[in-house]
This record gives structure tokens, sequence and C-alpha cells, in this order.
């Protein structure tokens, strides 16, 4: 009955994987975090709210707005649920983080966790107050949002959750079993 194959599949992981799971996802969220906030002094600092600077003519420029809703600027007087929902989604992930085996799943979710959080700062610690601040937004593309690298660091992630998904993989590296499998143990038992 042990040497089954969906047996061996369901064995533990070593916590020792927990761990370093735990450290890829939070040095990943850190990495995004750092480069997001350094980025946006930059971008205070130095560009005018409002101008566009080319970076490639026609496809890509700099262009410093300030936006006090969430995507596309929807629901700009809602700055306040904007941030408790960023601080949800952030104690969220860290209390998965917990159970997380995987390190596709740990760069994941590291990557949403650093991007939630470059946002969440800003609606923390800009103006015009705390829980109130809006985010710095400075990427410009054709055609579509002007964002930042937070906002990167979102995309890319749930890209990667999503794929994941897609692909049964679960918070242990493990592939969902088919249903026939199921079947084949239940009886055994």
């Amino acid at each position: 009955m042990t040497d089954h194959p969906s047996h061996a599949a369901a064995a533990p992981v070593p916590t020792r994987t927990g761990r370093r799971c735990g450290i890829v996802a939070l040095g990943v969220a850190a990495a995004v975090l750092c480069a997001d906030q350094l980025v946006k002094l930059w971008v205070v600092d130095n560009l005018a709210l409002g101008q566009e600077y080319p970076v490639v003519p026609g496809l890509l420029w700099w262009e410093h707005i300030r936006n006090s809703g969430g995507a596309f600027s929807l629901g700009s007087g809602s700055t306040w649920f904007f941030t408790l929902v960023m601080a949800a989604v952030a104690v969220g992930i860290l209390w998965l983080l917990r159970r997380v085996r995987d390190m596709w799943w740990a760069l994941a979710l590291g990557l949403v966790l650093g991007g939630t959080a470059g946002n969440l700062t800003d609606r923390l610690l800009r103006e015009p107050g705390v829980g109130r601040g809006h985010v710095v937004d400075f990427i410009a593309v054709p055609h579509f949002a002007i964002f930042n690298l937070a906002d990167c660091g979102v995309v890319v992630g749930i890209g990667f959750v999503l794929v994941l998904i897609l692909t049964d993989r679960d918070l242990e590296g493990r592939r969902g079993d088919s249903p026939e499998e199921d079947t084949v143990v239940d009886r055994e038992h």
C-alpha cells in the first residue's frame, strides 16, 4: 500500500524548503519594494508633474502623475479603500507564505507582495496624508494607463500565479492528482 505512486507524491516537504521559499519570497518582495521606492524618489525629485519625457518616441515615455485611485485611476475618491485592500493583500500573502514549499510560488508571491508593499507605502506615506496618499505613477505607453514598478511586480506575479494554477501546481510544487488516481487510491482504503 505504501508503494503506490500517489503516496510518494504526498510525502511531506522538509521544513527547510519552506524556510528557503519564505526567504526567497521576502527577498524578492524587498527587492521590488526598494527598486519601486528608489525610482519613485527619483521621479518626484527630477520629473515635473504632468510633463512627458520621451524614452522611445511614440512607444514609451515617462510622465509623472499622482494616482489617488486604483488601476486606470478608477475610484479616485476611495483612496482609503485601496489602502485597506492593499494591507489585507499583504497580510494574506504573508500568511500564505507559511505553506509555500515551491520556489516558483515563492517567486510569484514575492513579486505580488513587493508590488503591493510599494504602492501601499505610497498610500501610507505620501500626500495628502496617512492612508490617503497618492501613488506615484510614471511609466507611460500608448493607449494604456500610466503605471509604476510596483504595478509591474503585481502584474508579473499574478501572471506567474495564473500559470501555476493552470498547470495545476500546488504550493508545495506538486501537480494535482487526476480523478482516476483519486479513484484508485480511494478503492485501496
